[in-house]
């Protein structure tokens, strides 16, 4: 993803709203240093209702990236370690005897947040793993039969170790394509590393936000005005059908077992409608559509075995996807 256009149209709420998310880069910059590109990965997800697979080696600041990005948007953040022994009512919630009613009581878990920071999650068994799914989907959980509301907004944005597979659990398809964008955090470029190593010489703490001048400029409201905003953005049925025969096209690629489902095809519509909404517009481009494709879709794709061993990756094979749909004029 590039950087956000610099206009600014008017629009009252929404478009103070942009103007407000915008700035949650520049708030975030202070304390990470060039994860633009993840930044407003984040903000979309939040904007458009969804979650977020964060995804790089150990040491490139994903937590400090989710924990900076709360502080600059004003909402609450909790964050759960996934481990081999952690427990579904871990993160959900249990119920707990109080003495004092001498009856059971429900105790909220971390789950109940706007933005939840799920550590490593790769590293916990899948029934502890599928306890996040009917949060994700269902922005609720439900405990002892009761369904019990989750915050608004709420996301989830976990992280895993691409590398390092020894004790872990990978994610079963059906919990990667509840995940709206997956997101490649990486190593940074050299001026970057240099930048880090000198904020940290002049004294830089990454567990005190506030000294390292990370300020609230965004809220709760400017997130819901962009919501709302986001969905009246126009979408024509020509690029519509753009988006379905992206698709279909990665259903029939000979190197893919599984292509992009009708769900990917939707929450591809949705991204590119808060990009095109981040970049000042109140219509999607197919150069909307593209630039979203890659966050949005890949992680929905799974190769053939022989295709993993001829060594082609997920991404050459959508971008060969996305070659082949004429472009929309």
């Amino acid at each position: 993803m590039t950087d956000l256009s610099q206009q600014t149209p008017p629009g009252g709420d929404a478009a103070r709203a942009r103007e407000a998310l915008r700035r949650v880069r520049a708030e975030v910059a202070k304390a990470v240093v060039g994860q633009d590109a993840a930044v407003s990965a984040l903000v979309i997800a939040l904007l458009v209702r969804g979650h977020v697979l964060l995804e790089g080696v150990p040491g490139v600041a994903k937590t400090l990236l989710v924990r900076s990005l709360a502080r600059a948007l004003q909402v609450e953040s909790k964050r759960v370690q996934f481990t081999p022994d952690l427990m579904p009512g871990d993160i959900t919630g249990s119920l707990v005897y109080d003495n004092d009613r001498t009856d059971f009581s429900f105790r909220p878990g971390p789950v109940f947040t706007n933005l939840l920071l799920a550590d490593e999650i790769n590293r916990t068994p899948p029934k502890t793993q599928s306890a996040l799914l009917e949060a994700m989907e269902e922005r609720q959980v439900t405990v002892d039969g009761m369904p019990r509301a989750l915050p608004s907004p709420f996301l989830v944005a976990a992280t895993q170790n691409p590398v390092e597979y020894e004790g872990t659990y990978p994610l079963p398809e059906a919990q990667l394509d509840r995940f709206l964008l997956k997101v490649t955090v990486p190593l940074p470029q050299r001026a970057d590393e240099i930048q880090v190593l000198q904020r940290h010489a002049a004294g830089f703490d990454p567990r005190d936000l506030a000294a390292a001048g990370v300020q609230p400029v965004a809220s709760i409201a400017d997130l819901d005005a962009g919501a709302a905003a986001i969905r009246e953005v126009q979408v024509r049925s020509d690029v519509a059908a753009y988006i379905v025969d992206i698709a279909r096209a990665t259903r029939q690629s000979p190197s893919l077992a599984l292509g992009v489902s009708p769900r990917g095809a939707t929450a591809l519509l949705a991204t590119a409608r808060g990009w095109a909404w981040l970049n000042g517009r109140d219509y999607v481009t197919p150069d909307d559509v593209k630039t979203m494709s890659g966050s949005t879709l890949a992680h929905r794709l799974s190769l053939r075995p022989e295709a993993e061993l001829e060594g082609i990756g997920v991404a050459s094979v959508l971008e060969s996807a996305i070659a082949s749909v004429p472009v929309p004029r």
